[in-house]
Formats: C-alpha cells, structure tokens, sequence
C-alpha cells in the first residue's frame, strides 16, 4: 500500500526537513517487505491567496484516486501508536492501494474536505505547528511499519 503525505505548504531546508527524510528513509526500508510503501510527500501552496477553500481543491487533486483519506486534525481521534499500526495494516490487508494522509495550512482543512476524509486523526489536543506535524506523522509511520515488523524500537 503506497502511503502519501499530502500537505499545504513548502518546507524548505533545515532540521525539520532532515528528520522528515529520514523517517521517510526508515519507513521505505522497513515497510518494503510488509506491503507498506513507499512514502511520498506532494507540498501544495495557493499562491492567489485563496484561503481553505483553494487549499482544499489543491489537496484534493495530490489525493490518489479510491485512497483511503486521513485529515489530520485536532478534533480527531487520538489512538496509540499499535492501534495506528494495526488501522495502517488493515487498510493493507483489505487491498486497498493507496492511504493518502492531509495536512492543511495555518487555518487547517476547509470543512468540506475534512467532511469526505475516512478518519480525522489528531496528535493530542494541542494543535501543532503543520512543519511538526508533518515530522511526527513520518516518525508514526516509521513507528508503525516497525510495530508490524516486530521490531524493538517501540518499547511501549
């Protein structure tokens, strides 16, 4: 199963960048022999100054045709980092290509989009810069391709 980061915004060099590669990097090269992979990230930016709504429609066309569609969003579900895994590895096993993960601007995702996602997924109750979350989504997958390996790297 192809997995894409689809997020608003640029992220130019610097150490959010390198921990986002190299979590891509680990996710790839564990999650080859399971099925999971390999990892894109597609940046949309509005440059008309359209707001949610251009945002959406820019997010909306980096989306994989027939994926299953998470928004991240503070007002989703929280779930531990085995119940990730085993949701990503269900997707997996129930044939589904592709899982495309969103990640909107500084206002978030337009209502309508977040509206026609398959799950909201939320990183806690604080709302986090998108730059971060975007490197915590990378180390979760990361995390959750090594749970379905066995391997010890969670130790929770």
């Amino acid at each position: 199963m192809r997995v894409h980061v689809c997020a608003v915004g640029r992220l130019r060099t610097g150490p959010e960048r390198a921990l986002i590669d190299d979590y891509t990097t680990r996710f790839d090269r564990t999650g080859r022999g399971l099925g999971l992979g390999p990892l894109t990230i597609t940046e949309v930016e509005d440059r008309r100054g359209g707001g949610m709504e251009a945002e959406a429609t820019l997010l909306d066309r980096a989306i994989p045709r027939g994926a299953v569609v998470v928004a991240l969003d503070e007002r989703g579900q929280v779930m531990g980092s085995p119940e990730f895994a085993d949701r990503l590895a269900g997707w997996r096993d129930s044939g589904r290509a592709d899982v495309a993960f969103l990640i909107g601007g500084a206002d978030g995702l337009a209502p309508d989009l977040r509206a026609r996602t398959d799950l909201a997924l939320s990183f806690g109750r604080m709302v986090w810069p998108h730059m971060l979350a975007r490197v915590m989504l990378t180390e979760q997958l990361y995390r959750a391709a090594s749970i379905l390996a066995g391997s010890p790297y969670h130790r929770a």
